[in-house]
């Protein structure tokens, strides 16, 4: 009974053993590569870039000060739409003090003037009721008169101008009213009740009561690569997607391409801007972020194959063709002429035609993957 286990137990060792080179020896033979195969067919393409950029009002204006003071009142917000000539602030004068004086000096010699061409002038009209001066005379003494009064209330005006910012005269075109140039949506007040602002003069640019924009006249502007925007052309449509807004697209018209390039990361860009074309289905807010998609060159009607299908050697360019064979699949390395490209597809002009299979690229096993 023991030489009967021994022998199977010796049988079972060698089985294993065997199984085991056979195993390993089918696992070393080199197995078949098999390629994917593709069809030329006629399709169409189409060579697109993508340009990212920002959404932006064509115009966009600073508000700013006639006068230097302080901020009394607000009457607007960020978002409210004015028209021209709203009034969105108003400016308490802090007035100028060797100005003050000045204009209180005027004042006062206005007033002794005109006292002076008072008394002139009733003692001219006497003469001439006594018929002792000319009438030449006596019309001299009134213009004179006059031109007194007109002078003070000039001066009067000046000074409350001065103090006060504005005067009677002129009370409806206030420099104290801070009003909008332009009709538009309040982008920006940057400026509080309190706050001190100054007008603007050769040596200070003045302080920014609000930006205005007008929302429905908007531009796209980005950068593009300088190997691209040789194909740019003005008027080319574009397609403006908004991260902000999803499912919304808009489309765009090129309108201005730079003709100096500027350096970003090392590399020469060109700004480009488009002019946006609104829709209803959603409202844009100044400086939203945005691609923008152009279509370079296109295509129709052309035989394509997969452009990883495609060996590049040089300049020139070849495929591999499945030939007629019987006992395996064989291909020929064929020279053809390629063209357009969308980095998927690539337009074939010559070398090869529909009745062709061309080789594509290993198809990658668990096996294969092993080894």
């Amino acid at each position: 009974m023991k030489k009967y286990s021994k022998l199977i137990i010796a049988a079972i060792i060698a089985l294993i053993f065997i199984g085991t080179f056979v195993f390993l020896w089918q696992k070393s033979q080199p197995k078949e590569i098999v390629y994917n195969e593709f069809t030329p067919k006629l399709d169409s393409i189409q060579k697109t870039t993508i340009i990212t950029g920002k959404i932006e009002p064509r115009n966009e204006v600073n508000v700013k000060p006639q006068i230097s003071g302080i901020i009394s009142e607000l009457y607007k917000e960020p978002g409210d739409y004015v028209n021209t000539g709203d009034v969105i602030a108003k400016v308490k004068v802090i007035p100028d003090m060797s100005q003050l004086s000045s204009a209180e000096m005027r004042v006062r010699l206005a007033e002794i003037n005109l006292k002076q061409a008072q008394t002139d002038f009733e003692r001219e009209e006497n003469l001439f009721n006594q018929k002792l001066v000319s009438a030449d005379e006596f019309d001299k003494s009134k213009l004179t008169l006059n031109q007194a009064k007109q002078e003070k209330l000039a001066a009067e005006d000046a000074l409350e101008v001065v103090r006060d910012g504005v005067s009677k005269s002129n009370a409806k075109a206030s420099s104290t009213l801070i009003r909008s140039t332009i009709s538009g949506v309040i982008l920006d007040i940057p400026v509080k009740v309190g706050n001190s602002v100054i007008l603007s003069n050769t040596f200070n640019d003045g302080t920014t009561i609000a930006t205005v924009a007008n929302m429905n006249d908007l531009i796209f502007r980005g950068n593009i690569d300088e190997t691209e925007v040789g194909r740019l052309v003005i008027g080319m449509p574009l397609k403006i997607t908004i991260g902000a807004l999803q499912d919304i697209s808009f489309n765009a018209a090129l309108e201005y391409i730079s003709p100096k390039a500027t350096e970003s990361n090392g590399a020469n860009q060109f700004e480009i801007k488009a002019a946006v074309k609104l829709t209803d289905g959603g409202k844009i807010r100044s400086g939203y972020s945005a691609n923008a998609e152009i279509v370079l060159a296109h295509a129709d009607n052309i035989l394509t194959v997969p452009e990883s299908a495609i060996e590049f050697s040089g300049d020139t360019t070849f495929v591999y063709v499945l030939t007629d064979s019987v006992d395996k699949k064989e291909y020929k390395r064929t020279e053809v002429t390629t063209g357009l490209s969308d980095g998927v597809n690539i337009e074939i002009k010559k070398g090869i035609s529909t009745k062709d299979k061309v080789r594509g690229p290993e198809i990658i096993t668990d096996d294969n993957e092993n080894k």
